[in-house]
């Protein structure tokens, strides 16, 4: 039966609806839709982690409870796709950034000009010398020495010690790192000490062998595990300073055979890390609040981009302190943070 030309213009019309709807923009994170008007913002990682998941819990939370609309955006590829994705949402006039800067040092230029165009912080690493209005996060000097108390107290009669971390441009890597070897060593505070990653340390009957970054390479960063074992077969500690360095230190001890006969000491959250001290595999790690990072920075942001806000915030550092996680409280802490993800059994 031929078609009447109603019945063709009623499917032509369905057809252009269901185009329409297949071709729209979805974001990329954070609130679907916010009303024309709304302020944007924008949280910018450091990388792609396990960490910055739960801090993105955090951010979908406040955008959702404070109704503005927030996403977070994660460089897959370093330092030139940071630069990227912070040029793109300039481009796309964002009203607020907060970012994790990989290389604070080399990147005052590109943080001083998002700065003129938008509400710009930092979280988790700082960008001192740059404009940015303030600093979210914690004291990560503190917090590495924190990490070095828990390997003196796995280590109570010293020993060889292999620091593992992603990379050492970061501000916060820097001085988590220090914190660690000035608490090993029985240095006093001094956030200003630096050791090079390859120079060997000794003090306090400690022997710190050196410290070895991968650049957010999970193979390479479990190859430097491996590689530190097959080097120094009676090491007695490894340290794994960014979220994803403890499990890939607990794989290679696992495929060595050496669980339990070497000590680990983790920082951050990773449920390997966690299901670890669980066990009593992993003696004890330092966590932040990624969650908090999250919540806090869109919480600041919309402060600072709201039509009344004129001036720019008195205080420079909010502090979100770090904690230290033993078997005795790793329940209770997974617990809390499994309900804040929404994945509590």
């Amino acid at each position: 039966m031929k078609p009447s030309p109603r019945s063709l213009l009623a499917v032509a019309t369905l057809l252009s609806l269901s185009l329409g709807a297949c071709q729209k923009p979805t974001p990329i994170s954070g609130n679907a839709e916010t009303s024309k008007g709304t302020k944007k913002v924008a949280f910018v990682t450091n990388g792609v982690a396990s960490f910055w998941t739960i801090a993105e819990a955090g951010v979908k939370a406040a955008g959702q409870d404070l109704g503005i609309s927030a996403q977070t955006l994660m460089p897959v590829e370093g330092i030139s796709d940071q630069k990227r994705i912070i040029e793109d949402l300039l481009t796309r006039g964002i009203d607020g950034i907060a970012v994790s800067p990989i290389d604070p040092a080399n990147q005052t230029e590109l943080l001083n000009a998002a700065a003129k165009r938008a509400k710009l912080i930092t979280t988790d690493s700082d960008a001192p010398k740059s404009d940015r209005l303030l600093y979210i996060g914690m004291d990560n000097y503190k917090a590495g020495r924190m990490c070095g108390e828990l390997v003196r107290e796995a280590m109570p009669s010293g020993g060889s010690v292999m620091i593992f971390i992603g990379r050492l441009e970061q501000d916060n890597a820097k001085r988590r790192r220090q914190g660690v070897i000035d608490a090993i060593l029985g240095r006093p505070e001094n956030g200003d000490n630096f050791d090079g990653p390859n120079d060997v340390l000794e003090g306090n009957g400690f022997k710190i062998l050196g410290t070895l970054t991968d650049q957010f390479d999970r193979a390479k960063g479990k190859a430097n595990a491996e590689d530190a074992l097959a080097k120094y077969p009676d090491i007695g500690c490894m340290v794994g300073l960014f979220a994803y360095n403890p499990p890939l230190i607990l794989e290679a001890l696992a495929q060595a055979k050496k669980i339990n006969s070497v000590k680990v000491v983790a920082f951050d959250e990773d449920d390997a890390t966690l299901d670890g001290i669980a066990k009593g595999t992993v003696h004890g790690t330092v966590v932040q609040n990624p969650y908090l990072y999250g919540y806090r920075s869109v919480e600041v942001l919309k402060k600072l981009v709201e039509p009344s806000s004129s001036e720019a915030p008195t205080e420079k550092f909010i502090d979100i302190p770090a904690r230290q996680i033993r078997k005795d409280t790793v329940e209770a802490f997974r617990a809390d943070l499994q309900s804040k993800l929404g994945t509590k059994k």
